[in-house]
């Protein structure tokens, strides 16, 4: 289980703080990755259960197919049970879609957040509704056949209809898989400058609230599992890199920023945010947090705590599933 960060991008989105550089990818940076790559290559199969590789960002897609290609040799090839992708709908062309399926990626996660051309604007984001129909397409047409789409939620100006406008015609797109996120107000980022100088009020808890179960009933009424607070599946088609990450398998990072979980014992390892150079640090987790972070990953997914059994979903939340799971 590989994770590839890919701190990239040609413009900043209102609401980020993740590590991120506005800079072309280097073959300094390509070097350096495959280079700590090689010198994990232990740890790398030690995680190698959950057969799974991610490139995620940052932006992914605006790195040339050929370093893609190397990474991916230098984790030990291109052969995975899932290797997934983040894009910008800006960024794929046929070319592009048709070179990512002949690496052998086979799943694709593109960044969508709304079908309004306005509240895209307002994000900052690169592409346009028009954008994303043609980029989902054009996948398609590369003979993508589990694709993911995120959509944020949660913003102030976007009211119910907006977000019904877009949930709707997600579903009509049809992708195996769909992630929805609350907008949080992150320090570091431009939103949280606007928030401070009083030019942006978050929403209040209620409207967050009911537009969450908004796109809770539209989803399930479309035949989407919700397996975790923030992902929904069409069956058969869950994240599996995703969901190891809330059983708490053994994940190797790989890049600035990336973090890295090795078990037996447990030691939770991070990348310095630099393009190159970076220099990891690490913690041994004591039997306490161990148990602690069990307890919260599990109480976001559907299949609950182990130990304990699946979570109704109507429960989810509640303080008294989590004293429960306490005790």
């Amino acid at each position: 289980m590989i994770y590839i960060h890919v701190p990239f991008c040609r413009s900043f989105c209102t609401y980020c703080d993740f590590y991120s550089e506005r800079a072309c990818p280097s073959a300094e940076w390509l070097d350096e990755i495959c280079a700590e790559a090689q010198s994990r290559k232990d740890e790398i199969a030690a995680s190698a259960a959950v057969d799974t590789l991610y490139f995620g960002g940052g932006t992914p897609s605006v790195l040339p197919l050929e370093y893609i290609g190397r990474i991916a040799d230098a984790c030990g090839g291109r052969h995975y049970r899932e290797w997934t992708v983040e894009v910008n709908p800006d960024d794929i062309t046929p070319e592009y879609a048709e070179g990512l399926k002949s690496l052998g990626v086979n799943r694709v996660s593109m960044g969508v957040q709304s079908l309004d051309d306005a509240m895209l604007r307002w994000m900052n984001r690169r592409h346009t509704a028009d954008g994303a129909r043609q980029a989902f397409r054009t996948l398609r047409a590369a003979g993508f056949g589990n694709a993911s789409a995120d959509i944020i939620f949660g913003v102030s100006g976007m009211d119910d209809e907006m977000l019904r406008a877009t949930v709707q015609e997600l579903i009509a797109w049809r992708p195996e898989h769909v992630s929805a996120y609350q907008l949080s107000v992150e320090e570091g980022s431009a939103l949280g400058n606007m928030a401070r100088e009083g030019r942006y009020s978050e929403l209040s808890d209620e409207e967050c609230s009911r537009q969450y179960y908004l796109i809770c009933d539209m989803l399930a009424a479309a035949g989407y599992e919700h397996y975790e607070i923030s992902n929904w599946a069409l069956p058969g088609f869950r994240a599996v890199h995703n969901s190891a990450y809330w059983t708490r398998a053994p994940y190797v990072g790989l890049g600035p920023g990336a973090h890295s979980l090795r078990r037996d014992p447990d030691v939770r390892s991070w990348n310095s945010e630099s393009i190159t150079g970076w220099t990891s640090s690490c913690e041994v987790l004591t039997d306490a947090e161990i148990r602690e972070e069990k307890i919260m990953l599990g109480l976001r997914t559907a299949d609950g705590i182990p130990g304990y059994g699946r979570i109704p979903e109507d429960r989810w939340f509640t303080a008294d599933d989590i004293i429960f799971s306490l005790i």
